[in-house]
């Protein structure tokens, strides 16, 4: 799961405030190479899965985006499944623990937190997530699913899809998350317009971070 409030962009899963419910944005199609615009709910029918599985279909809140990192796809991977070293390149997420020991691996789980500021309706909390890899496949995808709770904010279940594609110059990565639960539902636009923030800054780290090491510079 991922999640971020404006003034706390969070690069991996999790927020939003219960607020007067209201009707969902409109969707927007991502353009490949493109982080920034994202579809909410696939106009196609289909999801980002990984080993057959996708998100939850039935979720509210969606968001769905991608970019082009032109770094080899080893560098973007090992970034990505190191989950311990999250916090030495995504500043949002303040703790990290690996609740198993050897390589990420379907069934692993880990736990992190990410502080977030309060809202009209929601304290100042920290939230911490618990994430259970359900799904695998090295260099290719990876899925995992879990809840994200704090004192006063809650996310049920948050599904999170990653994928990882070669094409020229570099690796095609798309990411899908959905999440499920009475306070985050309250209001689908807001919990869609912090999801998506979240995704989009979680991007924007992955990419400058590994291409920086492509060239040397970190």
């Amino acid at each position: 799961m991922r999640a971020a409030m404006l003034s706390v962009p969070l690069a991996a899963a999790v927020l939003a405030a219960a607020a007067p419910s209201q009707a969902a944005a409109p969707s927007q199609s991502a353009a490949p190479g493109q982080a920034g615009r994202a579809d909410h709910a696939d106009r196609a029918g289909t999801s980002l899965t990984c080993r057959g599985n996708g998100v939850d279909p039935a979720a509210k809140i969606r968001y769905r985006t991608a970019t082009v990192i032109h770094a080899p796809l080893r560098t973007i991977w090992n970034l990505q499944t190191d989950v311990e070293r999250w916090p030495s390149w995504q500043p949002p997420v303040t703790s990290m623990k690996r609740l198993d020991a050897g390589p990420l691996r379907e069934g692993s789980r880990f736990r992190w937190t990410t502080p977030v500021p309060p809202t009209s309706t929601t304290p100042a909390t920290t939230l911490t997530i618990t994430s259970t890899v359900q799904q695998l496949k090295h260099g290719t995808c990876i899925r995992w699913t879990g809840p994200a709770i704090g004192k006063g904010l809650r996310i049920d279940r948050g599904v999170h899809v990653w994928t990882f594609i070669k094409v020229w110059g570099g690796v095609l990565v798309q990411t899908e998350e959905t999440w499920t639960g009475a306070q985050v539902e309250a209001d689908v636009p807001t919990s869609i317009k912090y999801l998506g923030g979240g995704l989009e800054e979680w991007l924007k780290e992955l990419k400058a971070t590994a291409e920086a090491r492509r060239s040397g510079k970190g």
